[in-house]
């Protein structure tokens, strides 16, 4: 596969995919952007009002024959700290909802491992609802030594509705950061440094910008707002979760060189793919909604007309 030049698009569930069609050490950078455990139902709207809705996911999970086999496959098969940390999560949290989706995702993320190569990269997008459970089984099958940072994505400025809630306003997701091993690609970004900028010293500024921190959209030279608050956004394709195509190129330019192998298994609208032909990456995307499929091809074929790379649809239920 890393001889392969052509990009490919799967439809189907991304735990046989990964097992079957992805090879061990083929993958230079993932991605994921995973249901979050929200238990709530998500909609794609088909137009700028909102009809013509269809179903893309349901964010919600129940303790079935699935999650037993997921289960007996970590304790059984996985790495000893996970299958100890799983055993030990079951008899905290119960064979229930939350464990159902954290068993799903533990045997993908195994698979995750298994496929990076050795100076690879992984970035989980999350929220605070399990990102410290996924942390630690991310900790169980990296190591912790592995864990490189906790990103902090500010989402944006806040509707009205949100403003409402009698708590502290929740305001950002988490990104948490892992490589493969201590040698990892990392190419180092920055803000351009804004007019009149000066030195504490009073001098003018001689580097290349002030470098990001593991605090995005923080800074008022850092502008990386959801495209999901903003009406006016052009990127909008209708997908209910999609993210902006600038927090994707900021991921890829840092933890990839061009040519090199970028995965997203969860890539709902696709903008994986869109961040990595734009920068030169080839890519694997992956999703089980087959409504995924269309949206990805349009997005290519808006943005790069006839310059686009070749790809390949491999639709695993027919």
């Amino acid at each position: 596969m890393s001889e392969d030049p052509v990009n490919r698009i799967y439809l189907g569930d991304n735990l046989p995919i990964m097992r079957r069609h992805i090879e061990d050490e083929s993958v230079d950078l993932i991605y994921l952007d995973p249901p979050f455990n929200s238990q709530a139902t998500y909609s794609l709207s088909r137009n700028s009002a909102g009809e013509g809705q269809r179903l893309a996911f349901e964010d919600s999970w129940k303790w079935e024959i699935e999650s037993e086999s997921a289960y007996r496959t970590i304790t059984t098969c996985g790495p000893p700290g996970l299958a100890q940390l799983t055993a030990a999560l079951g008899q905290i949290l119960g064979h229930g909802d939350g464990m159902a989706y954290l068993v799903m995702m533990a045997v993908r993320l195994m698979e995750t491992h298994r496929i990076l190569k050795p100076t690879g990269s992984l970035y989980l997008h999350c929220d605070p609802t399990s990102s410290h459970y996924l942390k630690l089984i991310l900790d169980a099958i990296f190591g912790p030594e592995l864990f490189q940072r906790e990103i902090v994505w500010r989402i944006g400025w806040v509707s009205g509705y949100k403003t409402q809630a009698q708590n502290w306003i929740r305001n950002h997701d988490i990104i948490l950061y892992y490589t493969k091993s201590g040698e990892f690609t990392f190419n180092k970004e920055y803000i351009p440094y804004p007019p009149g900028y000066t030195r504490r010293d009073g001098s003018k500024p001689t580097g290349k910008g002030i470098p990001l921190e593991d605090t995005w959209n923080c800074h008022r030279g850092d502008p990386l707002h959801s495209i999901m608050i903003m009406s006016f956004s052009a990127e909008k394709t209708g997908y209910p979760t999609q993210k902006p195509e600038a927090l994707l190129r900021r991921i890829v330019a840092a933890s990839s060189e061009p040519g090199d192998v970028v995965m997203d298994p969860f890539c709902g609208s696709g903008t994986a793919a869109v961040a990595a032909e734009a920068l030169n990456r080839r890519w694997i995307v992956i999703d089980r909604n087959e409504e995924t499929a269309p949206l990805i091809a349009k997005r290519l074929t808006d943005r790069f007309g006839s310059d686009g790379s070749p790809y390949e649809l491999i639709n695993t239920f027919e």
